[in-house]
């Protein structure tokens, strides 16, 4: 028997910090792995601390996805992120224990679940310049929460980005920028337009403080949280609708703010591996997606292709036989 406790704490000590794994990727794989503990103590009888991984085998994994999803309700995109955590855990597995190598390559062949891959839900400009009039500008929380929108909208910066960022990583000079250090610890500088400048510019000002403190602090001076980013944003959203009738059928959220940053850039012509740059993708797998959801180039490659000078009707086949062959 093989314990299964050194090895799970090796993997999150060792190994995901020498893969140099985010903090968001490891509070995820600890949750997966305490419902997978959880529901293996409930299944097989044994604390956590004592189960070997000889009890983590692949019926008991099959029938945790299974629980994920009939019981807990999870989505098939949540039972995969759960599925990915655990085969993490068995790769790793995999060199310390080869002894188990019938074991986890079962756990490892157990597939991702399909997903349905919806249309990209984004923002067109009048319905983004009403939530960027909703802020009122004449309090403190106003003029920050505009300037958080604008810098959104235009940057297509994640959350964590955006609440990570600190007056330092602002340059409102020639060639402004601001610098995020983003998903799987990269650091990327996108260029801001003349006119977030100005907001920025402004708000910093007015903000006056030195260059390691928040750019966007809360009320008591921290950094704002993903979850107070989320709900200012419905927030204004809220308020937007009663002006812009458009909005009132649309979600609107932090990550759909920078879906509209990229349909943008799109419908401006920036081509998608740039596209991708912009918005720190490892590669244009993940942007080729606004490329479905813009109907504008799908209507100019339509041009281009229909056929012109012809006339509607039925095709009428030249032959009696033909005529014969073409009915069956």
């Amino acid at each position: 028997m093989t314990s299964l406790a050194p090895t799970l704490q090796a993997f999150f000590t060792e190994r995901l910090a020498q893969r140099c794994a985010s903090p968001h990727t490891v509070a995820s794989y600890r949750d997966s792995w305490r419902l997978l503990l959880g529901f293996a103590e409930r299944h097989i009888g044994k604390a956590p601390a004592v189960l070997d991984l000889e009890d983590l085998d692949a019926p008991l994994i099959g029938a945790f996805l299974e629980h994920l999803e009939a019981v807990r309700h999870n989505s098939p995109r949540t039972r995969n992120a759960r599925l990915a955590a655990v085969h993490s855990f068995f790769h790793f597995a995999a060199f310390t224990h080869p002894e188990h190598a019938a074991l986890i390559q079962r756990v490892l062949a157990i597939p991702q679940k399909r997903v349905d891959r919806q249309v990209v839900a984004f923002l067109t400009r009048p319905e983004l310049e009403a939530l960027l009039a909703a802020p009122d500008r004449t309090t403190w929380i106003g003029r920050r929460d505009h300037a958080l929108l604008i810098l959104a909208v235009q940057t297509g910066l994640r959350v964590s980005e955006l609440i990570g960022l600190n007056c330092g990583d602002v340059l409102v000079g020639t060639g402004a920028y601001v610098r995020c250090h983003g998903k799987g610890r990269k650091d990327r500088h996108t260029p801001i337009t003349s006119q977030t400048k100005a907001v920025l510019r402004e708000w910093m000002a007015e903000r006056g403080d030195a260059p390691d403190d928040p750019l966007f602090p809360s009320r008591r001076g921290g950094p704002l949280s993903s979850d107070a980013v989320e709900l200012l944003v419905a927030k204004y959203a809220g308020a937007a609708r009663r002006y812009c009738s458009l909005l009132r059928t649309k979600p609107v959220t932090p990550h759909v703010l920078r879906h509209s940053c990229a349909m943008a850039l799109l419908e401006a012509g920036v081509d998608v591996s740039v596209i991708a740059l912009w918005l720190g993708h490892e590669g244009i797998e993940a942007t080729n997606m606004y490329l479905h959801a813009d109907l504008g180039i799908k209507e100019r490659a339509l041009a281009k292709t229909a056929p012109s000078g012809t006339k509607p009707g039925r095709y009428r086949p030249p032959d009696r036989l033909l005529a014969f062959l073409e009915a069956l």
